[in-house]
């Protein structure tokens, strides 16, 4: 067995700082906390190059004395636990002591403090763990602490590292949880010499919430605040129609600190059964006061993890908190239309001498239809219709207008049918549907887009408007619409190259995100494009979709990129096929037909048709069946006919 050693103080230093420093971010969570600690009520963060080789952090709080500087960059040197009972009841953000010390093991660290009675301040230098300077300085009251060249010692660790703005972007969103976790301090955030980030320190959570996510997002919440056996839970959560596809912006704190618990996470979600989609999950801010020796925050590193005495009382607590304030103060949306009575009240009202007068002459022998009324399936083309005949117009007639609609039997609607991606209806077919025809139970010749259909098929119907059943033969033919139009989309979006076939949104959509999120989204730009989406970098974890694959609606773009979002920060190493693939297969999901929609007798005809065209549509992209074939034989067997 060889030799049992003590390392050497550098090498145990570095070990330690392995456990509490990873990367930029790391850093900047223990030093924000120290600032915490020290009652600031003003902290400046600045970085350069995502705080790999410039982090400044300034508070304004209580300082450190001259005499206890060298001491604070020791390990376990700590002024906030001194017996073992105090880790019992821990008041404060940081108390193990090892935070400075893991910092200056693997930086260049400097430190300006001054503490109140003080005349001039102390500037203290120390590299790997090695003092190098202590002289006196000018300085308010307050720490600044810079650190720079994270890693200049550790290369190994250095290559793990991720690119500058990926750092950058998990040092905002560390920024974005202490700031909304003290609504009571002022938080100023400077990125690459720019502010990205300033909280008001009033006091109100709403404000820092409208500072950290956004105007947009913080309209979508609703206040919460409740006690119950000793447990205070307040703070925001989303509306249930502004649920997300994912958990990313879920934020839990304990006491003032940022926390993970599974405990909150599942009594918050409970609590929003039947009120929001399976799939869908709620954003919030939850602060959880509750007593300091009924948690123990002492089993992680980074102090995120916790463990409570009493779950159930944890539990209660969140599920009536959230359940309460989604019955009272989620109400049904309401439209408003002061902006539409302002907007009409502007458009000037000329004088009755001026006033217009217009008629529009009906088509002799055609029926005028307003513009609201339905066409009726029963009435024939009129073609004659869309070529109204001049007649002269009365200026005593007043202002009149009619709007002739010409009719199509309801089940050449082809207008959907294009829309949704379905082959499109020609002219010759509606010709030939407009001219009386005798009912045919089978069509001799079927085609799509002029390519003959491999089999004779007679349309039946549709079953829970969900199932289409055909009769082909001497088989039945039972079609999942959406499962079979959700592999057409996807082959057709797999056969096609996206930005060829994209379309440009009238009003581009945008996506507000975590920080991770944001950083995945830009990281994943180029697949993006490559899928259809133009993403637009909109500033502070929100991006601009101003493109989207043709078949995909408005309204699904933002549901859809939080999905995006997430995959791609939980893939950042997948190869681009594959994420190509995965983006591919959403979008058609999203795209296709749902089951329950209404379809048209039409659409119904050309799925059939389309289907039976192509051999090759057999499973949709989740490996469900799209048909199942139930013969003639086996259907007999059931009414004893063999």
């Amino acid at each position: 067995m060889p030799d049992i050693l003590l390392l050497p103080k550098n090498v145990s230093e570095l070990i330690a700082a392995g456990e509490v420093v990873e990367r930029p971010s790391s850093v900047v969570k223990e030093l924000l906390e120290n600032s915490i600690d020290a009652g600031a009520t003003a902290v400046t963060l600045e970085i350069r190059r995502g705080g790999i080789t410039y982090i400044r952090i300034t508070d304004n709080g209580c300082g450190i004395s001259r005499k206890n500087v060298p001491a604070a960059f020791l390990s376990h040197a700590t002024s906030k636990v001194h017996t073992a009972q105090d880790l019992n009841s821990i008041f404060t953000l940081g108390f193990r002591g090892e935070a400075l010390a893991s910092i200056a093991a693997v930086s260049r660290t400097e430190m300006l403090t001054r503490v109140s009675g003080e005349e001039v301040g102390t500037r203290y230098v120390i590299e790997g763990s090695v003092e190098k300077e202590s002289a006196d300085a000018g300085c308010p009251i307050g720490t600044t602490i810079v650190v720079r060249d994270l890693f200049y010692n550790t290369p190994a660790r250095m290559k793990f590292l991720k690119k500058d703005v990926s750092e950058a972007n998990s040092v905002a969103g560390v920024m974005d949880r202490i700031a909304l976790s003290h609504p009571e301090i002022s938080f100023r955030f400077i990125r690459e010499g720019k502010e990205t980030l300033l909280t008001p320190g009033d006091g109100k959570l709403a404000n820092a919430l409208r500072a950290v996510y956004g105007k947009g997002f913080a309209s979508g919440m609703i206040p919460v605040d409740y006690t119950l056996n000793h447990v205070r839970v307040w703070g925001y959560i989303s509306k249930p129609v502004h649920s997300r596809g994912n958990r990313a912006m879920q934020n839990v704190f304990l006491n003032g600190r940022y926390v993970r618990s599974a405990t909150v996470t599942a009594a918050a979600e409970e609590a929003y059964k039947r009120s929001i989609m399976v799939g869908r999950f709620p954003a919030f801010v939850l602060n959880l006061e509750i007593p300091h020796d009924s948690v123990d925050i002492n089993v992680h590193p980074a102090k995120i993890e916790v463990r409570f005495s009493n779950e159930k009382a944890i539990f209660d607590a969140v599920y009536y908190a959230v359940r309460g304030a989604i019955e009272k103060l989620d109400t049904r949306p309401q439209m408003d239309l002061s902006a539409r009575r302002s907007a009409q009240a502007a458009v000037p009202v000329l004088p009755k001498a001026e006033q217009i007068s217009m008629h529009v002459p009906q088509p002799t022998g055609a029926p005028d239809r307003e513009l609201s009324s339905p066409p009726q399936p029963s009435e024939p083309v009129r073609r004659e219709q869309a070529q109204p005949k001049k007649e002269s117009f009365s200026p005593d007639s007043g202002f009149s207008i009619r709007v002739i609609t010409p009719e199509i039997p309801h089940r050449e609607s082809g207008g959907a049918v294009a829309a949704r991606g379905i082959p499109p209806v020609h002219t010759e077919d509606l010709e030939a549907a407009a001219a009386p025809q005798p009912e045919k139970l089978s069509d001799p010749k079927p085609s799509v887009n002029g390519n003959p259909v491999a089999q004779k098929y007679r349309l039946i119907g549709e079953a829970f408007k969900t199932y289409i059943i055909a009769e082909c033969g001497k088989e039945l033919y039972f079609i999942d619409k959406h499962a079979a139009h959700e592999r057409m989309l996807y082959e057709k979006l797999k056969a096609e190259h996206s930005t060829d076939h994209a379309q440009l949104l009238l009003k581009p959509v945008s996506v507000t995100m975590s920080k991770e999120e944001y950083s995945a989204v830009l990281e994943g730009k180029e697949i993006l494009r490559s899928a259809g989406f133009d993403v637009e970098d909109f500033g502070q974890g929100s991006v601009l979709v101003r493109s989207c694959p043709l078949d995909l609606s408005s309204e699904d773009i933002e549901p859809l990129f939080t999905e995006v979002a997430q995959y791609l920060m939980e893939h950042r190493h997948e190869v681009e096929p594959a994420k190509l693939d995965w983006l591919y297969h959403n979008v058609a999901c999203r795209s296709a037909i749902k089951a329950g929609d209404n379809t048209s007798g039409y659409e119904l005809d050309r799925f059939v048709a389309r289907l039976l065209s192509d051999d090759s549509i057999r499973y949709c992209p989740h490996g469900r069946p799209v048909l199942i074939r139930l013969t003639r034989g086996e259907l007999e067997k059931q009414f004893g006919r063999e």
